[in-house]
């Protein structure tokens, strides 16, 4: 895992750490592109990638005979593709078909959209796909300056979970990674603190309404990540008994979907809450939202009530853990971001302090009215 996402493109490129990779399995030094797919895939194994707006992480899966066969894999991947121009142009098309088909789910675009919304002008507000545009802009060029800016040892973990000593781990680390990487320092640009509150509405050609809601939030090192992420778990987390999910799903049937999310970065963080619903539900569907946040910034949860809350929360960390994968790629992003692997016991240990005017002090700094924006893919009117 590299620590280069979207945030780190310059204007104009767009989506140039999505595109690299894409390319970076389209052959290496040694290896063809079908060479690289087949390595793993031909003895039951599983290569994959993905890019976040900080991270860019190629991983695999596979059984522990043929560890070595995939620390050697992505160790070649990584810092020997060749990027033939004939496959960049190839997968430009690739790209911008993906980009078409979040177009085609409102639920996916809108996110997209209202990132860009409030982080308006800033490289992490950068939709990770790009654009039509930018996609067709990219050059070898393009991708060789990215890479030697963005990937440099300093910003790049390796992580592994299974069943393999950590003696026969490090050695293949330092075998196939080693004499790799490069020194220099490359520091992302920052997020301006203060923006824009707006509240925008476009037409779209959808059955329903969507709506989303809601504001910058603490970073990844904020002490307060904790009371909101214990908080957003209240209010609309994954679990059916959250707050929205039962006082407009349950209680009156306006919704299938109903959610809200918290994403911490390396200098701010992202709280929104999403909606999708026929078009006469909206305006009685965001007053109950609106009645939700209002209960949190002027009701301090009892004591005991938070003690079931923070129960909850724990299981659903503890049961996450089961996922092995997960549990490395959780890992990766945490020495990235801390210089350390997730400690579940710290976590708890956090969670456990958090009190009742912890959450009541989060709520009226995150969930006030006059710092939430709000996105609205408002149906055309039927013929």
């Amino acid at each position: 895992m590299v620590g280069a996402g979207s945030r780190d493109e310059k204007r104009g490129k767009e989506g140039l750490a999505h595109f690299i990779e894409h390319v970076l399995f389209k052959g290496t030094e040694k290896r063809k592109a079908y060479q690289v797919l087949n390595r793993l895939e031909i003895v039951g194994g599983e290569l994959n990638a993905y890019t976040t707006k900080e991270e860019t992480c190629v991983h695999a899966s596979f059984m522990n005979p043929h560890f070595e066969r995939a620390v050697e894999l992505i160790a070649d991947i990584f810092f020997h593709s060749q990027f033939p121009e004939k496959e960049i142009e190839k997968e430009k098309e690739v790209v911008i078909d993906e980009i078409n088909s979040y177009m085609d789910n409102p639920m996916e675009q809108i996110y997209d959209d209202f990132e860009c919304q409030v982080f308006k002008n800033q490289p992490l507000g950068n939709p990770i796909l790009g654009t039509h545009g930018s996609v067709r802009s990219f050059t070898r060029k393009d991708i060789l300056h990215f890479i030697n800016q963005n990937y440099t040892n300093d910003r790049i973990v390796f992580s592994y979970t299974g069943n393999i000593s950590f003696e026969k781990v490090k050695e293949a680390a330092e075998t196939f990674f080693g004499k790799e990487g490069r020194n220099k320092k490359n520091i992302s640009v920052a997020v301006k603190s203060k923006s824009k509150i707006t509240h925008v509405t476009e037409t779209r050609k959808t059955i329903q309404a969507h709506y989303i809601a809601g504001c910058k939030a603490y970073s990844c090192h904020s002490s307060k990540r904790f009371p909101l992420f214990l908080m957003n778990n209240i209010l609309g987390g994954p679990g059916m008994n959250s707050r929205l999910n039962m006082n407009i799903r349950e209680k009156y049937g306006f919704t299938y979907h109903i959610e809200s999310a918290y994403v911490p970065f390396r200098d701010s963080g992202l709280f929104n809450i999403y909606l999708a619903t026929e078009k006469k539900f909206l305006d009685k569907s965001v007053k109950l939202i609106e009645a939700e946040l209002k209960k949190l910034r002027n009701d301090k949860i009892p004591a005991a009530q938070l003690s079931r809350f923070k129960y909850q929360l724990k299981g659903q960390i503890a049961i996450s853990l089961e996922n092995k994968a997960g549990v490395m790629l959780n890992n990766a992003k945490s020495l990235l971001n801390y210089n350390k692997p997730v400690d579940i016991d710290v976590v708890f240990k956090q969670l456990d302090a958090i009190t009742p005017s912890d959450i009541l002090e989060v709520a009226n700094e995150i969930l006030d009215s006059k710092k939430i924006s709000s996105l609205l893919y408002n149906p055309e009117e039927a013929d």
